[in-house]
């Protein structure tokens, strides 16, 4: 099984501002079908999309991939 560590990080910081994955997804133009994906481990977001996700939710990509704290 593979590491899901940006998985596990988007759904934590989505749960945090107290999103659905539908509403996650419309703020960033995605599907919801998609986050789910991304948080299940099914896939994983690109690397644009991990800037855009750490933009979004004001935190690091290091810290999206699980390099660093913040």
């Amino acid at each position: 099984m593979k590491n899901n560590t940006i998985g596990i990080k988007i759904k934590e910081l989505r749960i945090e501002k107290g999103l659905s994955q539908r509403e996650l997804g419309e703020k960033l133009g995605f599907s919801n079908q998609t986050i789910s994906f991304w948080e299940s481990g099914k896939r994983e977001p690109s690397l644009d999309y991990v800037k855009q996700l750490a933009d979004f939710f004001k935190v690091s990509a290091d810290f999206l991939l699980g390099m660093s704290e913040f």
